[in-house]
């Protein structure tokens, strides 16, 4: 049997020098396995490799819609192009916004919104998700441009893309597992809050039409999906509050008002910085903060759009999208960013958008928007964007974790856990320290409740020759449950003879076996005989590794 030209061209990339192809066929069919010569070795190498060809993707992995079922569905295509309008629209006044905060002019912003949306739509692992210019990067780099200035800030965000990369191909996506469920409900739910609040500096102050233009735009959303779903509700709130304004000429703040627009392309640059290593000590600090930031935020956004469309996502591949995506916005003269978790609820829940096509026209329609049609967009009233983003904070908040009966039935530290990251994402403004919060303070709960697991039975036995003091330890053992078990040992009252059983419980740190050498020296210091038994092989390991080389107090 012969392999195909194609998979032979194909490992082309892969061939070891004087390779017997026959052979190499016949291992490939052969029921037997090939002997093990360094022949044999090269062609294990490159079965492993046709595998790879020839093998289906995780079907986890396979979004539902595909670009291509998107691409030949006429409905589906107008979904996503109609969503894709609406987050740009949305993404105009929270760049300008966003490049405010920074201390940079607008256009960095929005430009940086452009590059950000369309490099993860083709190479980020979560499709319908919104990356553009956000908040929390531009808080960790506005020292950086205050101080500093532009170039400095454009290479602190080539620094921190490059660090991105380096934590992706490390693993750090990896990490999410170790988020809990309590910690992500109380990201949802801050951000649901930070949403709303955001919103309040277009709702104080502001002539009395914007609150019954929000209305009206708040009831076209309620409404709108009752009727039909295949225009997204947000745009047509946006048109016909724009429409009304525009037509009853009422006088409200715009987009415009927010800043000005920009008229042209972004340029490819370098930053005008020294290459020295001064340079790096000034902006390395700030570029691995926000590489940090930006993937906590990325993944945890990732994370809630999995939950939504019941779908995975390959969160490495994600890592290394918005690695790249900052990398390439730093050199076009942008701020950076990160996923948008507000825009990507817009696109995901209120539009419906399930694709990499909305993500992508996103990024098109934005330049479109401020480059060519800049006027127009500017006379669209933040009312409009205000009632859409106030949708979006309700619709994104988890109204049953705060129900009475829902806590109620709850323990009280995953209520603590998700209270403790609400208050700090609301009193920071940072969604990563919140989470960060929220991880340690559940890492607490969970070992203080692991630690009571863990209980020692004492019993006293033998014959009228030797008597034997036998204790039997249960639970897991750690720093939080071993700390406590050299005082559950009576030294003076046992017998000559002490039998510790481990049978039931694991030794998983230093902190036990440290624990377990103090209770056998104070036995020993009594000249009574200490015999530890039962441990699995996991344990045993560790135990003879560490045990008399931690030193004593």
């Amino acid at each position: 049997m012969k392999l195909p030209l194609s998979i032979k061209s194909s490992l082309a990339v892969w061939e070891p020098s004087n390779l017997d192809w026959q052979l190499f066929e016949a291992q490939i069919y052969a029921p037997t396995p090939c002997p093990a010569t360094k022949e044999a070795q090269n062609l294990n190498y490159l079965k492993t490799k046709l595998s790879a060809l020839v093998s289906r993707p995780d079907p986890r992995y396979r979004p539902r819609p595909t670009v291509r079922e998107a691409l030949r569905s006429p409905k589906l295509l107008l979904r996503e192009s109609l969503a894709g309008l609406v987050v740009a629209l949305a993404l105009i006044p929270e760049a300008i916004s966003f490049s405010i905060l920074a201390g940079v002019d607008p256009r960095v912003g929005l430009f940086s919104s452009f590059v950000m949306a369309i490099t993860t739509s083709i190479l980020g692992g979560r499709p319908a998700m919104i990356s553009a210019a956000t908040g929390a990067i531009a808080l960790v780099i506005a020292p950086v441009a205050r101080d500093y200035g532009l170039d400095y800030l454009l290479a602190t965000v080539i620094l921190g893309g490059v660090f991105q990369l380096v934590l992706a191909a490390l693993g750090a996506a990896k990490l999410m597992r170790f988020i809990p469920r309590s910690v992500m409900l109380g990201f949802v739910n801050a951000l649901a809050i930070l949403i709303f609040m955001a919103q309040l500096p277009h709702l104080i102050g502001v002539p009395f039409a914007v609150y019954w233009l929000v209305a009206l735009g708040l009831l076209v959303m309620i409404g709108m999906p009752r009727l039909t779903k295949v225009i997204p509700a947000p745009l047509v709130a946006i048109v016909l509050v724009s429409a009304m304004v525009l037509i009853m000429a009422i006088t409200v703040p715009t987009v415009g008002d927010e800043g000005e627009l920009p008229q042209s392309l972004p340029e490819l640059l370098t930053p005008n910085v020294p290459l020295t290593l001064e340079t790096f000590n000034i902006i390395a600090p700030y570029a691995l903060a926000m590489a940090l930031v930006g993937l906590l935020e990325s993944l945890m956004t990732a994370k809630l759009v999995d939950e939504i469309t019941d779908t995975h996502s390959q969160k490495t591949r994600e890592s290394l999208a918005q690695g790249v995506g900052n990398i390439l916005s730093g050199f076009l003269g942008g701020m950076g960013g990160c996923a948008m978790i507000g825009q990507t609820m817009i696109n995901v829940k209120a539009s419906g958008a399930r694709t990499r096509i909305s993500t992508f026209l996103a990024g098109v329609f934005l330049l479109i928007l401020v480059v060519s049609l800049g006027d127009i967009v500017a006379q669209i009233p933040m009312a409009a964007l205000v009632a859409v983003m106030l949708m979006v904070a309700f619709g994104t908040f988890n109204w049953h974790s705060i129900q009475l009966s829902t806590l109620k039935r709850m323990p009280k530290s995953e209520t603590t856990v998700m209270l403790a990251t609400v208050a700090v994402v609301v009193w920071t403004h940072n969604l990563a320290i919140g989470v960060i919060v929220g991880v340690i303070v559940a890492m607490i709960a969970f070992a203080r409740r692991v630690a009571h697991f863990a209980s020692v039975t004492r019993t006293v036995g033998g014959d009228d020759e030797v008597s034997v003091a036998y204790y039997t330890v249960q639970g897991e053992l750690f720093f939080a449950s071993s700390n406590d078990l050299t005082t559950l040992f009576e030294y003076s009252d046992d017998p000559d003879e002490i039998v510790i059983d481990v049978t039931d419980s694991h030794i998983w740190d230093a902190s036990t076996i440290a624990a377990l050498d103090a209770i056998t020296t104070k036995y020993e210091n009594m000249k009574k005989n200490v015999y530890i038994k039962g441990m699995n092989k996991a344990s045993e390991r560790l135990h003879g590794q560490l045990t008399g080389n931690l030193g004593q107090d």
